[in-house]
């Protein structure tokens, strides 16, 4: 067989395999969206929900350690109006704080402290570095069954799927109240990132930390380390 024969033939399995594993991207894509859409609420829909334990805030980027990014903001602005709507008495926030120069969750408890959220309902997940992280150590760690996720609505696809495929009643609540810089970025980033937590909630990894549980039904500031 001629040099130019076998280039063609790898270039022709090569192609195959590229359209194959971009069908299955897709498909997974179009399958976790499918699945999660009904169970993503307004908040007033939300308010009609019953004995929720928690509302998860998830972390996202925050500015010198001190304020918020805008996407935070808004998930942030959020999860505090479902509180006040007594969509829930707790509020979880879990996001990454794996480093002392980098701390999501102690921003996002200050935040919700400043705007009136007394500290023993605020939870921070100090190890909440991922989504799937987030959502088994919601049920393992802090024990809630049932849960609003806030975040918004391009995350919130994947967030409740892979909530709802470890057993937990979740339920999420978009926070889009403005355009985002960056979107189409996030979007490619999601799409991979679906894949990857589909096939995460069948594998069920062990998140990079557990520990000894804190049920989200007791105080807050047993999370606190300052």
């Amino acid at each position: 067989m001629s040099i130019q024969k076998i280039i063609k033939r790898i270039i022709k399995y090569v192609l195959l395999v590229f359209v194959i594993a971009s069908g299955g991207v897709l498909i997974i894509n179009g399958y976790v969206k499918k699945t999660s859409e009904k169970w993503i609420l307004s908040i007033d829909e939300a308010k009609e929900l019953e004995n929720t334990d928690c509302i998860l805030v998830l972390g996202a980027a925050v500015r010198n350690n001190e304020r918020p990014s805008d996407m935070l903001n808004d998930r942030l602005e959020t999860g505090i109006e479902l509180y006040n709507q007594n969509v829930s008495d707790k509020i979880l926030m879990s996001g990454d704080h794996g480093r002392k120069d980098y701390d999501e969750v102690n921003v996002m408890k200050n935040f919700a402290i400043k705007s009136g959220v007394p500290s023993e309902d605020i939870f921070m997940d100090h190890a909440g570095f991922s989504t799937y992280e987030s959502m088994y150590r919601a049920k393992e760690i802090f024990e809630a069954d049932k849960i609003v996720i806030v975040s918004q609505k391009y995350h919130l696809y994947r967030a409740v799927y892979v909530a709802r495929s470890l057993g937990i009643e979740a339920y999420g609540v978009p926070s889009d109240v403005r355009i985002y810089s960056g979107q189409k970025y996030r979007d490619l980033r999601e799409t991979a990132a679906r894949v990857k937590d589909f096939f995460n909630v069948i594998i069920k990894p062990e998140p990079t930390y557990l520990g000894e549980a804190i049920p989200v039904s007791g105080n807050g500031d047993l999370t606190n380390d300052k």
